[in-house]
Formats: C-alpha cells, sequence, structure tokens
C-alpha cells in the first residue's frame, strides 16, 4: 500500500454537525422549514452551494448559499473538536511515507476552512474537493483524479470514508476500500457494497495495514 485516501465529513473530522446545523438553518430561515437530521443527510452528495440549489424553494439561492457559510463559520468551533487519535493516525502514516489525500464532496470553501481550524493540511499530499469534479460520489472521478496527481495504481491505494457512496466511488476506482466508523457522527451503518475492512477505532486502521499491507 502506497497511498490512502481518506473522504473527509465524517472520515477524518467529525464536521457532519456543523454541516447539518448549516442546512437546517438556511432552510428555516429563507423556506420556512425544518428538517431532521436525517432529512438533510439525504440530500448529500454535491457541494453545499449545489446542495442548496437543488432542494431550496426560495429563489434566493445566493443569499442561501452565503448564509449557509457565514452560519458554518460562526458555529465551526461550537461544534467541531480536534481530535488528537486522527492527528495521531495522519502524523503516524506520514512517518512511514504514506502518500495521503482527501477526497471530499464539499465545496473548497467551507473544506479549506475546516482544514485551517484543525490545523490538518499539512498531512496532505493533494485535496479534491466538490468543486474539482463534474461527478459527485458515487461516481469515481474524485478518487481517479486523486490516483493519477499520487502517481499511484489503484492496487496501491485504500480510499477510506463514511457513506454507501464513498463505498461505491472506491469500488467503481478499483482501489482497496474501508468504512470509518471511528467518529460519533458518520454517515452509513451499511453499505451496498461490501468494504474489505470496517475501521470501530482509528487503532485498527493502523493493525489493518500491518497485517495486510505493510511493504
Amino acid at each position: 500500500m502506497k497511498a490512502i485516501i481518506f473522504d473527509f465529513d465524517g472520515t477524518l473530522a467529525n464536521t457532519l454537525p456543523v454541516n447539518i446545523f448549516g442546512f437546517q438553518e438556511v432552510f428555516k430561515k429563507f423556506d420556512q422549514k425544518d428538517y431532521s437530521k436525517e432529512e438533510i443527510k439525504e440530500m448529500f452528495g454535491p457541494p453545499e452551494p449545489e446542495l442548496i440549489e437543488q432542494n431550496l424553494q426560495s429563489n434566493d439561492v445566493k443569499g442561501a448559499v452565503s448564509y449557509y457559510y457565514q452560519q458554518y463559520e460562526e458555529n465551526h468551533n461550537r461544534l467541531v473538536d480536534n481530535n488528537q487519535e486522527i492527528d495521531q493516525l495522519l502524523s503516524n502514516l506520514k512517518d512511514r511515507e504514506m502518500k495521503l489525500g482527501v477526497v471530499t464532496g464539499k465545496s473548497r470553501k467551507s473544506f479549506e476552512y475546516s482544514l485551517a481550524e484543525l490545523n490538518m493540511k499539512k498531512y496532505f499530499d493533494i485535496l479534491i474537493t466538490g468543486d474539482d469534479v463534474k461527478e459527485a460520489k458515487p461516481a469515481p472521478e474524485g478518487i481517479l483524479q486523486a490516483l493519477k496527481k499520487l502517481e499511484v495504481s489503484p492496487e496501491e491505494a485504500m480510499y477510506i470514508g463514511d457513506s454507501d457512496d464513498d463505498m461505491n466511488a472506491g469500488k467503481k476506482a478499483g482501489v482497496h476500500i474501508g468504512a470509518a466508523k471511528w467518529l460519533p457522527e458518520y454517515q452509513s451503518s451499511e453499505y451496498s457494497v461490501e468494504p474489505e475492512a470496517i475501521f470501530q477505532e482509528v487503532s485498527d486502521l493502523i493493525n489493518y495495514l500491518e497485517k495486510n499491507h505493510d511493504d
């Protein structure tokens, strides 16, 4: 194994609560509608501006997107904690000279904000956001871009995420796939494509690499 590519929300950072809160506030303010956490999760896939445009009844999409980012940034520190285990994991992988990347459906604006707040950018060789692809996951486009930039073959890489779309995208890209359940909030408990490994704890990934792919 030469490279590990991660999803971000619900995988590397417990950002699902602030994502969901931001969307709930948008629909409450602009459509006077109250959506549950699960209803918001059903909308996930495209970057935030597209998600809002696809689901908003109000014509003020531009205002709604701006309001989302305002809510995201104002509530980030309150709803998102630094995770020392994740930091240690990424540091450990870098020490092993593993190439690391992120493929996320988030817009670059919110992604870069979270990376800066959590001081995580230093770990990664490449970053692919929802703004960088034409087709969101479960399409494999983002992962295929990452493989090309990292200069590794699919067989040399693993994609780790928390959603069924992540597993499907990884499968279509031909990489090894792992499901992360190590954060308090993750998207899927069941998968239509079976992952090669399910990581209940952060340490499970290191154990998996040592047993299966440590070369």
